[in-house]
């Protein structure tokens, strides 16, 4: 419970209008699940129509930014000034920069992405269902949507987070890293909507990502133990996971993320190097490589297709619905990757933080991704027949059966996705805590434990809500898991433009960096004192 003073923490002007939107939402999917739905099917279909392409461009624009930053002098600067002290070890600031990124999203889209375009296509490329050539692009499309780009939107929020918190010491706050801009109306009324529109998307992301794992249960547990995928089994595996990831909170950063994320980590790759040892080892080989090569090559083509003249839906489902995602998450993973860079550089934070996952998720794919289309292709569609029947969320399961010890790899990837969604939402769960308390120290001090246990019933209770609402306004497998695609679109627009500020402020904080590194300058640095906050060690 929340100690006698700390109740004073709470900021109300993000934790009050945050509840009450919360419970609205909350009271509309349960009143009228349909209604739930098409509200955000609306919203989707509004910002993509409209702003598709801003999204495509700040993909790319956030990884030009940090390619400047790497390759310039700027990648030398120590995040806390030249005497900070790492908060982490390599491998602990690997596991959980990892776990707590797109860990969840490569276990899942690993197979069920390249299996999709496979059998769908992309449209205008007049591939053939099955075909080598939509076997290709299939699996370098997958890369690229998975790759650096999606990497890109966390590590540039993370490396704003972390300068303006440690160099800048500004409270541990979103809008500080848009101070270079707004100066200190970043703490009043522009302040506070940025925060809470940031709060919002962050909580419904965490939902989104809870609905998605719960679906994924539910396949996992109708193909180990023949148990069907009901509604009511996803609530009980929402409430498991919320159990489990509201205790682990109790530990704080150093115990509970830091425990989860080793050990999430360390089943990564032993599913990578056992798929890899047992599958198709050679052909997965030679088509990462090819696939590699193909992403390449039709980066920015891929990069930038919108289907502005046939007007086909394909890039909003995928590509830019990727950006979207990206977007609405990067302030939550942002936060949460700056707060623990302490005593690194910012070179080091972007190899930690966009380089080196990348690339995992690219050799993730790559070995996944190549074994199930050789088995498609070796086995008349096997696994795409369970897709159509029984959702995407099977495909994996379906792929396991292909290899040996199914039962216990089935097992072992259920605790991978049970980890992975443990530890982000634990990750997660603490950062919406901070955001919601009063303490400039935010990035080094705890919040209140039982503020934790709010947010976690909060986005548990939405992610439940968009389930109902999803399979009972959708028709088809395929449909359900698309559908939950949707949730985190509804808060993607306003944290676009906040990006396209961020950019600005980026070159900004660097190019003047004298006039802001309050750690390094402080004889020169521009910021006002009362706003100067001394973190604590």
């Amino acid at each position: 419970m929340i100690k006698s003073d700390s109740k004073n923490v709470i900021r109300k002007v993000i934790f009050v209008p945050m509840c009450a939107l919360f419970v609205l939402i909350i009271l509309m999917g349960i009143i009228s699940p349909k209604l739930f739905f098409e509200v955000e099917t609306a919203i989707s279909n509004f910002q993509y129509d409209w702003f598709g392409w801003l999204y495509s461009l700040m993909a790319l624009a956030n990884l030009g930014i940090l390619l400047w930053l790497f390759a310039s002098k700027f990648g030398n600067i120590k995040l806390g000034g030249k005497d900070a002290k790492p908060i982490l070890s390599r491998w602990n600031w690997f596991a959980i920069s990892l776990c707590g990124g797109i860990g969840t999203g490569i276990v899942f889209w690993g197979i069920a992405e390249p299996i999709y375009h496979l059998n769908n296509p992309i449209p205008g490329l007049d591939q053939v269902a099955g075909s080598p050539q939509a076997a290709l692009t299939a699996l370098s499309a997958s890369m690229i949507h998975w790759g650096i780009p999606s990497y890109a939107h966390y590590c540039i929020f993370g490396v704003a987070v972390g300068f303006a918190v440690y160099n800048m010491k500004l409270p541990f706050r979103i809008s500080s890293t848009l101070y270079p801009i707004f100066g200190k109306k970043s703490f009043g009324g522009i302040g506070h909507l940025i925060d809470n529109i940031c709060l919002f998307a962050i909580a419904v992301s965490v939902s989104a990502i809870l609905a998605v794992a719960s679906l994924q249960f539910g396949a996992g547990f109708n193909a180990v133990f023949g148990i069907e995928p009901t509604n009511l089994v996803r609530g009980i595996v929402l409430i498991v996971i919320v159990t489990t990831f509201i205790i682990s909170s109790y530990t704080g950063l150093q115990k509970g993320i830091r425990r989860l994320s080793d050990m999430n980590a360390k089943v990564f790759l032993v599913l990578l190097g056992f798929i890899f040892i047992f599958g198709a080892t050679r052909f997965s080989m030679f088509f990462t490589v090819e696939a590699i090569g193909e992403s390449i090559n039709t980066f920015f083509t891929r990069m930038t297709f919108l289907s502005a003249i046939e007007g086909n839906k394909w890039p909003m489902w995928w590509t830019v619905i990727y950006w979207i995602w990206m977007i609405v998450y990067g302030p939550m993973v942002g936060l949460f990757l700056g707060r623990i860079a302490k005593g690194r550089t910012i070179r080091e934070f972007i190899v930690m933080n966009l380089f080196v996952p990348a690339t995992f998720a690219i050799l993730w794919f790559g070995v996944f991704g190549s074994n199930a289309i050789n088995l498609e292709l070796n086995t008349g569609g096997e696994i795409w027949s369970v897709i159509q029947n029984q959702g995407l969320e099977a495909s994996v399961f379906s792929f396991l059966q292909n290899f040996p010890l199914p039962l216990l790899t089935s097992l072992a990837f259920m605790i991978t996705l049970f980890l992975s969604v443990v530890t982000l939402c634990d990750s997660m769960t603490s950062t919406v805590a901070s955001l919601s308390i009063n303490v400039p120290q935010g990035a080094t001090q705890e919040p209140p434990n039982n503020i934790k246990i709010f947010w976690g019933l909060v986005m548990s209770s939405v992610a439940f809500l968009s389930i109902i609402a999803t399979t009972s306004s959708t028709e088809g497998a395929v449909s359900v898991i698309q559908s939950t695609k949707l949730l985190p679109m509804t808060a993607a627009l306003p944290v676009l433009f906040i990006y396209v500020a961020l950019a600005v402020s980026m070159i900004k904080m660097f190019v003047l960096r004298e006039s802001y590194d309050v750690a390094v300058y402080p004889e020169t640095a521009i910021i006002e004192k009362e706003l100067i906050c001394e973190i604590d060690e």
